[in-house]
């Protein structure tokens, strides 16, 4: 692909976010139902804006992330030398008739999502390219995202949060998981790394580099999800939808408590055996027909009090039930996103005025009736109800 080619999809092209100039770099995709064409433009076009490289817009600063689909930088907008943003490149293997159908079904999740700008979700603010490799059949494709300095996990390394920071930050969370499961959408790798935490104490869901929309057909490699937070019918290699990301939600939920994972397996027969021995193992007659680990590859167990292990949510059984129901062996008996967020544990939650408004809907998209997601207070604004914490 040469600087100024066009991706576009049969139903139109998408441009920049308002206010980044004619020059911002873009490369448009939009999700359709028809076949994709790639196809060159030269000069201004009709109907979607050029794709240009990204080394003419932004500087690349230093790595901030790495995984199986690329690895993500912070860099500086060389059209805006103040603002920062992170770069997640992807290498696209290329066919003949040019970036894959998947590739571009992908965009057009990221910016369908995008089109709602739902506040517990990042933003993604362009999407431009790299030299493209001939001998190698690829190109790199950089997906740039609103840049936040810190991600759950690091936030976790510099203090103990409260119970009350705890449930407005899982507040927030189920809020961005009920946004995607209310559009079909399975994040498929929660962890602590993918979840964002703003100056002002706003979580962001992000990386959705193994976002899919689903159906309950779906049968998908298990080597999606980080191991500690894989759902039971992951590891069992069963089909699966969005009661994985539930099950990743309660073990975000107990690492906020504990401040260590709950589920620290070393391969996945061992995630089984360790979930087990605190839920407990599953009796025969719940366990899946043809999966390659049979039941009695796992000594019955009866599992623990949760109140063991969680030891800060003794004295809060909302908070010990909704756990329970999130991490439950069976899919189908898990609690939803939009159950989660009518739990009693979220009761005492108080909604200012514009979450309030966000409850209804997130600039007209469609969300379940458990959405209730907008602007929260910050962390530590949370936290001095209780006890001072040091500012993010």
């Amino acid at each position: 692909m040469r600087d100024g080619e066009l991706l576009r999809m049969p139903g139109g092209t998408h441009s920049s976010p308002a206010g980044a100039g004619p020059s911002s770099a873009t490369a448009v995709a939009a999700a359709g139902s028809g076949g994709a064409e790639l196809g060159a433009s030269f000069g201004s076009g009709v109907g979607g804006i050029m794709a240009r490289e990204s080394s003419y817009h932004y500087e690349e600063i230093h790595q901030i992330g790495t995984g199986a689909y690329g690895t993500v930088w912070k860099a500086r907008d060389l059209h805006n030398p103040g603002k920062f943003v992170a770069l997640k490149k992807v290498r696209v293997p290329l066919t003949e008739d040019g970036v894959p159908m998947s590739t571009l079904r992908e965009i057009g999740l990221l910016r369908q999502i995008d089109h709602h700008h739902h506040p517990n979700i990042v933003s993604l603010l362009d999407i431009c390219h790299g030299p493209r490799q001939e001998k190698e059949h690829q190109l790199t494709l950089f997906l740039v995202f609103e840049h936040v300095d810190q991600d759950l996990s690091a936030y976790l390394e510099k203090q103990t949060l409260t119970p009350v920071q705890v449930r407005t930050i899982m507040f927030q969370v189920m809020c961005g998981v009920d946004f995607l499961h209310s559009h079909r959408i399975v994040h498929r790798d929660l962890k602590p790394q993918n979840i964002l935490v703003t100056r002002e104490g706003h979580i962001k869901l992000a990386d959705f580099g193994l976002a899919k929309t689903y159906d309950f057909d779906m049968c998908l490699t298990s080597v999606v999800v980080t191991l500690w937070y894989r759902a039971p019918e992951v590891l069992l290699a069963l089909p699966y939808a969005t009661p994985v990301d539930i099950w990743a939600c309660g073990c975000i939920m107990a690492e906020l408590f504990r401040r260590s994972p709950l589920f620290s397996g070393s391969s996945e027969a061992n995630q089984l055996e360790r979930i087990f021995h605190v839920i407990g193992t599953p009796a025969e007659e719940e366990w899946p027909q043809c999966v390659s680990i049979a039941h009695s590859s796992f000594r019955d167990k009866p599992g623990i009090d949760l109140a063991n292990l969680v030891p800060h949510i003794c004295n809060d059984a909302d908070a010990k039930h909704l756990l329970q129901q999130m991490l439950v062996f069976n899919p189908q008996r898990r609690v939803c996103a939009a159950d989660a967020l009518e739990h009693p544990y979220f009761a005492s939650h108080c909604l200012t005025p514009p979450e309030m408004q966000s409850a209804a809907g997130v600039a007209g998209g469609p969300l379940s009736p458990g959405s209730a997601a907008l602007f929260m207070p910050s962390l530590d604004d949370a936290a001095n109800a209780t006890t001072s914490e040091p500012d993010l």
